[in-house]
């Protein structure tokens, strides 16, 4: 058996190419997928060559370096096709999410498939690892009930961020990012105003907390400019959760004006760990079945706004790169 998938041969290149397909051995899954999700932060790095190439993967699905060629990719849908002998919770038919780049067909070991919900519409179930990113962040963000929130960013996860701390107790929350459109998306998902990210922002968060400030600041925009905006609008003894990678990119901080003077703390998020303090509360486990149960409860398929033939990846990745304000989620549709 035969898969084509998208490699990436270098910045802004893509390729279909095909490749054989392994046997499905006795606890693996064979999976025709129906959707995959481009990341607009993590992938588009890849694409466009901001990834330090000394780097190693980090997910068993991924192939080649980020010197390039690369398999990248981590948002699949699909169904199983065929499971081996040993696996029992698996049946052909089933809809799963894999941690899997663009394939059209894919051999897994079972324990990597994630069952999604009965009748969960597939649009909703590429949005997995966004969601279990943005739940990470909020296991990260030391909100207090009430309390203020500033979210840097509304594209995906952003919007994700923000539709959870409303859930989650925060009284006001202030979401900031250049694109008009995706201001009016941060209101629909539960944010109280939405702002441009110009000069004015620390007074009009200051306007809205009596003078104090936000609690906590998140900044999931990727632009490295947004982390000193972000300790800009902090209340004394906030705290910025940084859910960024800028990749090579660099980001200047002034560390010597009131960073230390009002005891702010910067917070790194990443999806692959659990804050240890959690621990043995939360599990990857646990985690994991709050997603699912998020996604049938949020509006998550409304948030994709482009529907490419895999066959056309490369048109979906450049239209990423060059027209990032009229795209939401970009995701590649395989079959008819």
């Amino acid at each position: 058996m035969e898969a084509r998938a998208v490699w990436l041969t270098g910045p802004r290149q893509v390729e279909i190419r095909t490749e054989p397909l392994p046997p499905v051995g006795p606890d693996h899954v064979l999976v025709r997928a129906r959707l995959s999700a481009i990341s607009h932060g993590t992938e588009m790095l890849v694409y466009r060559g901001e990834v330090p190439t000394h780097l190693p993967l980090d997910l068993p699905t991924l192939a080649g370096s980020f010197a390039y060629p690369i398999k990248y990719g981590y948002a699949s849908v699909g169904e199983i096709e065929e499971a081996g002998p040993e696996v029992e919770t698996l049946r052909p038919g089933d809809l799963i999410f894999a941690l899997h780049p663009h394939q059209d067909r894919y051999v897994i070991p079972a324990r990597l498939a994630v069952p999604l919900p009965a009748g969960l519409d597939p649009a909703a179930g590429v949005f997995v690892a966004n969601l279990e990113t943005a739940v990470n962040v909020l296991l990260d963000t030391p909100l207090r009930f009430g309390e203020t929130a500033v979210v840097f960013g509304q594209g995906v996860v952003g919007l994700l961020i923000t539709m959870l701390l409303r859930r989650a107790g925060a009284r006001d929350i202030i979401a900031v990012d250049p694109v008009p459109a995706r201001r009016e998306r941060a209101l629909a998902a539960g944010a109280s105003v939405a702002l441009a990210p110009d000069d004015d922002l620390p007074r009009h968060v200051r306007e809205r907390t009596s003078g104090r400030g936000a609690d906590v600041a998140v900044e999931a925009s990727g632009a490295p400019a947004a982390l000193s905006q972000a300790l800009s609008v902090l209340t004394v003894q906030g705290t910025v959760v940084v859910a960024s990678w800028y990749g090579t990119k660099p980001v200047a901080l002034d560390l010597g004006s009131e960073f230390h003077r009002r005891r702010l703390r910067i917070v790194s998020s990443q999806v692959g760990t659990i804050d240890p303090a959690l621990s043995p509360r939360w599990t990857h486990g646990r985690r994991r079945d709050l997603v699912c149960a998020l996604l049938e409860e949020l509006p998550l398929a409304d948030l994709i706004t482009h529907r490419v033939p895999f066959t056309r990846a490369a048109e979906a990745y450049r239209l990423i790169d060059t027209r990032p304000a009229e795209v939401l989620q970009v995701v590649l549709k395989y079959g008819k």
